[in-house]
């Protein structure tokens, strides 16, 4: 994909509407959440960039017997859940619901499908603390703005996915985490670090337990309006900031007391070659943390077949 054919994505334009659909997505990945097994760092609850939208992928029920998939399908503008016995229940959302609206016909539907709802039915770590049941005021779908963001994931996902495949080491899939709506993916150096306090979050607990960098893209937030990549390696490594990043344009910036590597989506739209511009600041924001905090570069370093 050249600049020409990357969408725009204002992030004032479809405010209401990213939010709308964030919320579905923290519904359809508290759903996972609630029905499949703790894997570490919480990859057990994330949500994958599909071929029509975005998808839990499958979850196993009736004791592994079946499994069902939940996604958020933009072609035919509803959330589809696929059972493995071939049967299929479909949210409309071409009326527009409200989220609670949504949440009643999306929990009614779903009785006796072996999913489980056991989680905390409000939205997590966002400007909003009422049920789910209870968010009458989002019910905004622009579905040029949706189509474009899932284009800009699925692009980026497939980025993501080549810069995976170049380290050795452990490193989590390719996959959306749900409470902040960012595409990640994250390499491990193998240390294990310190336990947190006991006043920490469990979520931070178990995410944050051993050495990493993580990458990732974001459609923006209130703090952060507009689209952005960004990488950060825990824990920051003193001077990381005084390493340099690619392309032109990218940044270090403050993140809680803590450097973190930033590249506007503008900055790649832009760009001559906007795929090289993205691998670029991956692989430069990984240089600088990998090297200040001593990985063994070489070592986990993937080489071309041929230098095999």
């Amino acid at each position: 994909m050249n600049s020409s054919q990357l969408p725009d994505l204002p992030f004032e334009k479809w405010n209401d509407t990213r939010f709308t659909v964030h919320i579905i997505l923290q519904i359809i990945g508290k759903t996972r959440l609630a029905s499949t097994a703790r894997k570490n760092h919480w990859w057990s609850i994330t949500l994958y960039v599909s071929p029509q939208g975005f998808s839990t992928r499958d979850i196993p029920i009736n004791d592994g017997l079946e499994s069902v998939e939940i996604e958020f399908n933009i072609a035919r503008k509803a959330v589809v859940i696929t059972q493995s016995s071939a049967q299929e229940i479909e949210i409309s959302l071409k009326e527009k619901p409200s989220i609670a609206a949504f949440y009643k016909e999306y929990t009614s539907k779903l009785k006796g499908s072996g999913l489980s709802f056991d989680f905390v039915e409000k939205p997590f770590d966002v400007e909003i603390e009422k049920p789910f049941s209870n968010i009458t005021e989002y019910h905004h779908y622009d579905w040029n703005a949706i189509e474009k963001f899932w284009k800009i994931m699925q692009w980026n996902n497939s980025i993501l996915q080549e810069f995976s495949g170049r380290f050795y080491g452990k490193s989590c899939p390719v996959h959306i985490y749900w409470h902040h709506l960012d595409l990640v993916v994250t390499r491990f150096s193998g240390k294990k670090l310190p336990p947190m306090a006991a006043s920490a979050r469990v979520l931070e607990k178990d995410t944050y337990s051993h050495e990493q960098i993580s990458f990732g893209f974001w459609a923006g937030d209130k703090n952060v309006q507009e689209p952005m990549y960004y990488s950060y390696t825990y824990p920051a490594p003193k001077g990381i900031d005084e390493e340099t990043l690619q392309p032109e344009g990218a940044k270090w910036q403050d993140s809680n007391g803590s450097p973190m590597a930033l590249l506007p989506y503008e900055k790649v739209k832009n760009s001559s070659n906007p795929r090289k511009a993205v691998l670029d600041f991956l692989e430069s924001a990984y240089q600088a943390g990998a090297k200040r905090a001593n990985w063994n570069i070489e070592e986990l370093t993937v080489p071309d077949l041929d230098k095999l």
